[in-house]
Formats: structure tokens, C-alpha cells, sequence
């Protein structure tokens, strides 16, 4: 079944209106019409299964015929903070993050980034990456993108989450599945470094501020390969992909 995201507050009790972007892909793209069913998705993490009732040039109105939580999102949620890497992985890392389950996504300012993320437009366009990924993937949410920010500032973050880590090549007696294994957290911050790595300095200050540098094994992974590979390893932890 089709699955659109829609504002809050374009729903009304039992009637939903649909406008944009959404609108024109049901109309133009999959054209559907009055009686077709499709689920919606308030971006909060609610369902709702509606039948198309009426349909104008520019708007979708549907019939909510029951609300339900989405089944998709994970109880754990991950900011991962993301060292700002050269053009297009951002954008990569972005998508397959929000696929995976991701709620929150930091651009981090680090010592050895040779890539800047200043202009704005740039930002609205990832943020619309993470919903393209979000609606895809059947997300209930649609992961936040955060303005970018220092990394003593990220830190200074995950330390209102229940825990952090920092995958680091230079650690070899902490192995990331054992860091995660019979932990209990709702919320985990994951620090991943630029194409040149962090600095030795900055995993002192992380750890210094409760970010627990971990193992991912022998092989170097690069910038836009370590973090989907440490959010998948703190989803499989928790139990959410059985």
C-alpha cells in the first residue's frame, strides 16, 4: 500500500488533506483516484490507513479508517554525528542512514574535514534526502538534519543521551558488539570521523566527556561505510532487526 507523509495539522479527526509534493505524486505519478486506500504518516511516528475520497487539482482529501503506531520505527533512537566528508557522501550517508532507522542525523566540524557545510539551501537539501529515504523505507518519522556543528559542541550533546560511542582505529580492546551487548538504552549517539580520521586529541576530549572509543575491527572503514555499520550494530543489539 502507498505511504505518504502529511502535516499534523492537515489532519482533522477523521479526514486528512494532502497537498505539495505528496499530492502531485498521488495525482500525477501513481493516479489514484476516489476509493483508492493508501497509509499516511504524520512524521511522529503514527499511521493512519485512509481511502481517497475526494480528489481536486492540488489537494487529496481521505478518510482515516484507523490509527495505528508505526511498526518500522526502532526503540532505540541514534543521533548519529557524522564528520562533514567531501561531496556527495554526505548525501549518501544521509539516505541510507534514514533507510536503516537513523532519527537524527549531526554535520560535525572536526579537525581534519576538508569539506565545509554552510549554505542553507544546502541543508533544506538534505533534510529533503532524509524524508525521500524516510517515505521509501516506510519510516514513521522523518529523521532530523541538524545544522552543523563543532565537535566539543557534539559531544557536549550525546552527553543528554543515554550512551555514545566513537568507533577508533587506534582502539583494540573494546570491540563494539561487546561495548553494546546487554545494554538497555533509548537513545544512542554514534561519532564517526572524517576521510582523514579524528585526531587523537578529540577521542581524548570524547572520552573524557562520556564517549566510549570502540572497535569495528581489523580493516580501516571508510567515512561513509562506519556509520551505517555501527548503526546497524546498535540496531541488531537492541533486537530491532530480528
Amino acid at each position: 500500500m502507498a505511504n505518504f507523509f502529511v502535516d499534523k495539522a492537515d489532519i482533522d479527526g477523521g479526514l486528512a488533506r494532502i497537498a505539495g509534493d505528496e499530492a502531485t505524486h498521488i495525482l500525477r505519478v501513481l493516479r489514484m483516484k476516489e476509493g483508492d486506500a493508501l497509509t499516511l504518516c504524520d512524521g511522529d511516528g503514527m499511521f493512519y490507513d485512509a481511502v481517497i475520497s475526494s480528489v481536486g487539482k492540488n489537494q487529496v482529501e481521505a478518510d482515516i479508517k484507523s490509527v495505528r503506531p508505526a511498526p518500522t520505527e526502532p526503540n532505540v533512537k541514534i543521533t548519529l554525528f557524522q564528520a562533514i566528508p567531501k561531496n556527495p557522501k554526505l548525501e549518501f550517508i544521509i539516505q541510507k542512514a534514514a533507510e536503516i532507522g537513523v532519527c537524527r542525523i549531526v554535520p560535525v566540524n572536526t579537525a581534519r574535514i576538508v569539506a565545509k557545510l554552510e549554505k542553507e539551501n544546502k541543508l533544506q537539501r538534505l533534510q529533503k534526502i532524509a524524508a525521500e529515504a524516510a517515505k521509501q523505507s516506510r519510516r514513521g518519522i522523518i529523521p532530523e538534519v541538524c545544522a552543523p556543528a563543532d565537535f566539543k559542541d557534539a559531544v557536549k550533546m550525546a552527553a543528554e543521551l543515554d550512551m555514545a560511542l566513537i568507533p577508533y582505529e587506534e582502539e583494540s580492546n573494546l570491540a563494539a558488539k561487546d561495548f553494546l551487548r546487554g545494554k538497555k538504552a533509548g537513545s544512542v549517539g554514534v561519532f564517526i570521523g572524517p576521510e582523514g580520521g579524528f585526531e587523537e586529541s578529540e577521542v581524548k576530549f570524547a572520552k573524557q566527556n562520556g564517549v566510549t572509543p570502540v572497535s569495528l575491527g581489523p580493516r580501516i572503514l571508510r567515512t561513509e561505510t562506519a556509520g551505517l555499520v555501527t548503526a546497524a550494530l546498535v540496531l541488531y543489539e537492541a533486537g530491532e532487526m530480528n
